[in-house]
């Protein structure tokens, strides 16, 4: 959450002072059973309905493989697409419905307070009672989302020109062009086929930048990739053209400077050409800017005619002629470069020719160089490439490594029995690391906002929400743990860690507690307890300080300190006191690991003491509470006996390392279905239209979790000074909501899970909004990447690397599953089969990287054989030897004699006879 002295005090105190009684005639009168005192701001009465009243046909579709998605022209879905298609790190490009490509926000623009978001506009939204005015960091973008033409900076597509039946027909790829178009999504890759009937080609353009899980290096690359596939589709061999351009955008849109000239250069490099957009004459002031830097676009095809410059526009593909390599054109206005190809396709026959576009703008905002030394000296990319043609070259050397491991992980990823839009939408988030959100300086420290442009500092209590970094591009984590956590946001002197590093002076207990349970996960994906012991020292200072916030002794945190929801709150608080314990009993466990028996005695005595004192007094019957302070009281702003949404945070975290419970498991499931049934609804107008002051991500008419409610119907509920900071209750923010998903779909609350995880997916359809962009805080919000906690918890997956284990323990469809697993070194598919009379099939195959193994946990196996003679192990087909074979708890273990090591296309294979 933005720090409250970020928030414009104005607009969310506004909400306050004019959301009291007057006015609500409007209101009350579409609701006349019920009684004008539902409306008073102080006290609106409760009104979530307790029935969900949930299709059972619609709930049983949740569970369906079904379709791939699909986007398409004909139901009006493309406008408002916008998939990040570059790396990661280097900025926003997005590509729309259509192909076309759009936003461009790679000139180091986004900050605090100037450019937030995709988007820097303030919309109007009716929250029920009035228009109220949002900005892009309150969801502007949610309420009017960004429509694709009206933010295509620069002239940039493709042309396919055909002789037919006599004529000579030109289409452009792109949406006014073509009978239907249909945009199918498999992030890190989209797929967009053109179909017209009168037209004698369909086209399928493919485009994704190189996203190679575990390979931060090669999937941070300022650049895209568009491979455009010709099909001839009549019965006599056709003659196709295929032209596409690109716009030189460097020094785009910029009018202060106007000596500076933009400058094409045409080069040749290794068998093939290469335009490079640069400018010329340029003051050295404008060399500081944003925008300055250069842009590179080729062919790949050894057959492609270049032009440095268009003199036809529109496009005339018919009339573009060859330019030698060496060729140079300046001009300082409009400049558009081009590669065409010609093919003759036989029938029935396909042609595929790529290009890639890339970009090289090494000057981070001013406000950022000002505030955070390591961004003075650029970015990384900015280190290893010396322009954008470097870029586009060494793409084009390592294009077959590059796109078949691309590839090869869109393939895993989608190679699942799990259903496609599930598959989707607990991944898609990680696409937030491809935007302008996050940064990776020279140095290589990883830094980000919060929401695109908003909320400065990769801030502790917002990132530890998210599950997708740490198993994707581990090294990201484990970077921002040391360089930033017990780097330059660590003191020393008490062990605390500053929540924003440069931008704070404070801690937050939550983000505190947070990165000790990242550090628990990072370690677990690594290759051994390397990382652990190097920074144990500072570690074990920073688990003290949250030892010390426990004044009282009791085993729970109770000192005032900030946390995600802007405020200090006072007392003992069930979701804060529970993530401490978490954080206490992974620090235990790590204690363990580095040797250091002693301060594990003293973690685990901690948290025995917390967890029995958490259930006995924090729970009230139904759901965790906030217990006031024994003298502040309820002075301050709290949720108190409400029904927060974080309130067993701490439980879900330990699904998410693999670690013991917190908390006892029927108080558990109890808080989870007093959430179900008081902050959940199908349709959460009716909530936001009588509780105001939330921000708008989501509207009537559509489903969500609100983050508190007030279920009891108490006289100040929230405290007796409720502060802006209550208008955070009112809302949805799909961070938090990923969250219970994914807590529900470990405690077996499958339908609950997938109903949550499904409205978030609606709510985000191509017809009524962006898909790749969920929005708290600005756009691409850090938080939302908890979804992929989701999908964890389906495979019931957990991975400890130092110690060689790896296991599942399937939530969905556990009789014939199939789905992706990442580990420290390598990724692939885990398949498991139940067979007749109870026996089970289950197999490991890996598609890229290493991996070594100790043990194999598998869960939901009570039935199966602990005798070693009734298993067969098998390393593709080498009989491996077992060591012992083991219940622990509900799962069964395996132990192998020695240590079993698989390489790319390996297979391990358990049956039992």
């Amino acid at each position: 959450m933005p720090d409250g002295n970020q928030i414009e005090r104005m607009d969310r105190r506004s909400f306050f002072k004019k959301t009291g009684l007057l006015g609500l005639g409007v209101i009350a009168s579409r609701f006349p059973v019920w009684s004008n005192s539902m409306f008073a701001w102080d006290n609106p009465i409760h009104n979530i309905p307790e029935e969900k009243n949930i299709d059972k046909q619609w709930l049983a579709s949740l569970y369906e493989r079904s379709e791939k998605i699909a986007y398409r022209k004909s139901k009006n879905e493309l406008r408002y697409i916008g998939m990040p298609i570059g790396g990661l790190h280097a900025g926003t490009v997005y590509i729309g419905g259509d192909g076309r490509l759009w936003l461009w926000q790679i000139f180091n623009t986004a900050y605090d307070g100037e450019r937030e978001g995709i988007e820097p506009k303030n919309v109007m939204w009716n929250n029920g009672k009035e228009l109220v005015r949002v900005r892009p960091r309150d969801g502007s973008a949610y309420v009017e989302p960004a429509i694709a033409d009206n933010l295509r900076s620069m002239e940039q597509g493709f042309a396919v020109s055909v002789f037919f039946k006599g004529k000579h027909i030109v289409k452009e790829l792109r949406e006014n062009h073509w009978d239907e178009i249909v945009f199918e999504p498999t992030y890190p890759t989209c797929r967009i086929t053109y179909l017209s009937a009168d037209f004698p080609v369909d086209v399928v353009l493919t485009a994704y930048s190189p996203f190679i899980p575990l390979d931060q290096d090669n999937s941070s690359l300022p650049l895209t990739t568009l491979h455009v596939e010709l099909r001839n589709k009549v019965e006599t061999p056709i003659e196709v053209v295929l032209t596409g351009w690109m716009e030189n955008g460097v020094h785009k849109g910029r009018k202060d400077f106007k000596a500076v000239k933009k400058v094409s250069h045409l080069t040749e490099k290794s068998g093939f050409k290469v335009l490079s957009y640069s400018c010329d004459q340029v003051p050295d002031v404008a060399k500081q800017a944003g925008d300055y830097g250069t842009m590179a676009f080729t062919c790949t095809d050894s057959q492609a005619v270049a032009v440095t410059r268009l003199k036809d526009w529109p496009i005339a593909p018919q009339n573009i002629k060859s330019e030698n390599s060496d060729s140079l054109v300046d001009f300082s206005d409009f400049q558009v470069g081009a590669f065409t190809v010609k093919r003759t396709l036989k029938v029935k026959e396909n042609s595929q020719i790529s290009f890639a576009i890339s970009w090289h703008f090494n000057n981070p905002h001013p406000k950022l160089q000002q505030h955070i030394k390591d961004a003075k000296y650029g970015y990384w990319y900015g280190t290893k490439f010396k322009d954008a043609a470097a870029v586009i070259e060494y793409y084009v050397t390592n294009k077959e490594k590059l796109d078949a491991e691309t590839l090869a992980w869109q393939q895993t990823w989608n190679n699942t029995t799990l259903p496609h839009w599930f598959m989707d939408r607990t991944f898609v988030n990680i696409g937030t690391l491809a935007t302008a959100n996050t940064m990776r300086f020279a140095s290589g420290r990883f830094w980000g906002w919060e929401g695109i442009g908003a909320c400065a500092g990769t801030c502790t209590h917002v990132w530890q929400y998210g599950q997708s970094m740490g198993r994707i591009f581990p090294d990201i984590e484990r970077n921002l743990r040391e360089v930033t956590d017990l780097g330059v946001g660590f003191q020393p002197e008490t062990g605390a860690i500053i929540f924003r590093a440069e931008y704070e002076k404070r801690p937050a207990i939550d983000g505190q507690a947070g990165v000790i349970l990242r550090f628990y996960r990072d370690h677990q994906m690594s290759t051994d307890d390397t990382f652990l012991r190097r920074n144990w020292p500072k570690l074990k200072q920073a688990i003290q300080f949250v030892l010390d916030q426990d004044k009282n002794g009791d085993g729970m945190t109770d000192t005032p300190m900030e946390n995600t929801l802007d405020a200090v709150w006072e007392g003992e608080i069930g979701w804060i006191v529970g993530l401490c314990l978490a954080a206490i009993q992974a620090a235990a466990l790590m204690a363990e690991e580095a040797g250091d028996r002693k301060f594990q005695q003293i973690c685990m005595n901690y948290v025995r003491k917390g967890t029995e004192n958490m259930d006995k007094y924090l729970f009230n019957g139904e759901y965790y509470i906030h217990r006031p302070d024994t003298i502040q009281g309820r002075k301050k702003l709290g949720s108190y006996n409400t029904c927060h949404i974080d309130q067993v945070y701490g439980q879900a975290w330990c699904f998410q390392v693999d670690m013991p419970r917190i908390n006892d498991r029927e108080k558990t499931l109890s808080a989870l279905k007093a959430l179900w049934k008081y902050n959940f609804a199908m349709d959460v107008g009716p909530y936001i239209k009588t509780h105001l002051g939330g921000r708008p991500y989501a509207l009537a008419g559509e489903g969500g979790m609100v983050m508190n409610t007030n279920p009891k119907n108490e006289e100040k509920a929230y405290g007796d000074n409720t502060t802006w900071q209550l208008g955070y209750f009112h809302e949805c923010m799909s961070g938090f909501e990923h969250q219970v998903a994914a807590h529900m779909m470990a405690e077996g609350m499958i339908d609950e899970s997938l109903v949550m995880t499904r409205v978030i997916h609606d709510r985000y359809h191509a017809a009524k909004r962006n898909p790749f962009n969920e929005i708290e805080c600005s756009d691409h919000y850090a938080r939302a990447m908890a979804s992929y906690g989701t999908f964890i918890n389906a495979c019931g997956f957990s991975y400890h690397g130092p110690k060689g284990q790896i296991g599942f323990a399937p939530k969905i469809g556990s009789s014939d599953f199939k789905a992706p697993f990442t580990t420290a070194m390598g990724w692939g598919t885990y398949i498991q089969k139940q067979q007749r009379g109870g026996k089970r099939v289950c197999q490991l195959t890996l598609n890229y990287g290493a991996l070594e193994l100790k043990e194999f946990h598998l869960g939901n196996a009570e039935e199966l054989s602990l005798d070693p003679k009734q298993i067969t192990v098998l390393q593709n087909d080498k009989q491996i030897l077992l060591h012992k074979v083991k219940r622990q708890g509900e799962r069964l273990v395996i132990n192998f004699k020695d240590k079993v090591g698989l390489e790319k296309d390996d297979t391990l294979t358990i049956r039992w006879l």
